[in-house]
């Protein structure tokens, strides 16, 4: 089988893709390997409809289910390759090829995040990764900044917009620039420049840390800043499609096709702001244009 469109990526982008391109009559197949960023938030609260937030697992379930109702195929599996001949020729992690007349790239960034596991059931509940979308959370309230060197020294200074109840953690001991030093005092925020050896949390209520040192900080709310993010565009690259030095896709604006003709990309790997609202409307003015161009091909 030739489906119409591969998209590589089942998060929140490539799903609001896959329901446009169901809607269209497309035949269309979705791989995705289950290991993205909107698996490992807990809940998105500056979404319309949602008030009280929602989960990614929760977006993504009800998000497959609606896709598959209009005719899309789903595959859990890892992509390896893509290859141009007459069509693309997908080859997932068993050595399974799939044929596509258009490709959609989706596989978004995951977040650089530490070895404590604690962490992970507050993600999204009590403890966050962006400022832009979740600021609002710690309004008031105390707050941990995890983190190493200048990239959660900051963050830090960020969320003074929010709080002024902040401990900033050096957890990987990087050196941090002295005038951003300078910043974080002048802001009376507190720092330590200490591992940490395990996180406070009940449930998916963060509580505070225990430091190496062996001392307790306790705090209601946590940001994580590690900053060096991983953004999957390795099999953009392999297309030849234009990157930036932050390796982030670069698209038309207004039809999210890369510079490689019948490669479109959407979502967290392209270059602008990381919104789950902007992934949406991202997946599906891509999947209105791989529309377009499959009717022109006709």
């Amino acid at each position: 089988m030739i489906y119409d469109c591969i998209i590589i990526g089942g998060g929140i982008a490539g799903l609001q893709a896959a329901i446009q391109l169901g809607r269209y009559m497309h035949k269309v197949l979705v791989i995705d390997a289950g290991d993205g960023r909107s698996t490992i938030c807990q809940s998105y609260h500056n979404i319309l409809g949602y008030p009280d937030g929602v989960s990614g697992e929760h977006l993504r379930t009800v998000g497959q289910s609606q896709a598959e109702k209009l005719g899309v195929q789903f595959l859990l599996a890892k992509v390896e390759g893509i290859e141009r001949a007459e069509e693309f020729i997908v080859t997932v992690h068993n050595g399974t090829r799939y044929h596509g007349k258009r490709i959609l790239i989706a596989t978004g960034v995951m977040d650089r995040l530490p070895e404590l596991p604690e962490l992970f059931p507050c993600l999204g509940q009590s403890v966050y990764v962006c400022p832009d979308c979740d600021g609002y959370e710690i309004k008031d309230k105390p707050t941990i900044v995890l983190g190493s060197g200048n990239v959660g020294a900051n963050m830090a200074l960020t969320l003074t917009y929010w709080t002024d109840n902040l401990i900033y953690i050096n957890h990987e001991l990087q050196k941090i620039d002295a005038d951003l030093l300078q910043r974080l005092n002048e802001k009376q925020i507190t720092y330590y420049e200490v591992a940490i050896k395990s996180v406070l949390a009940q449930g998916h209520h963060f509580q505070g840390v225990i430091l190496e040192n062996k001392e307790k900080l306790e705090a209601d709310r946590g940001f994580v800043a590690f900053g060096s993010n991983e953004v999957k565009s390795q099999l953009a690259k392999q297309l030849g499609v234009e990157l930036l030095e932050n390796k982030h896709i670069v698209v038309d604006p207004r039809t999210k096709m890369t510079i490689v003709k019948n490669v479109w990309a959407a979502g967290d790997i392209v270059a602008h702001s990381e919104q789950v609202t902007i992934a949406m409307g991202d997946g599906a003015q891509a999947a209105i244009w791989i529309h377009k161009s499959l009717l022109e091909s006709k």
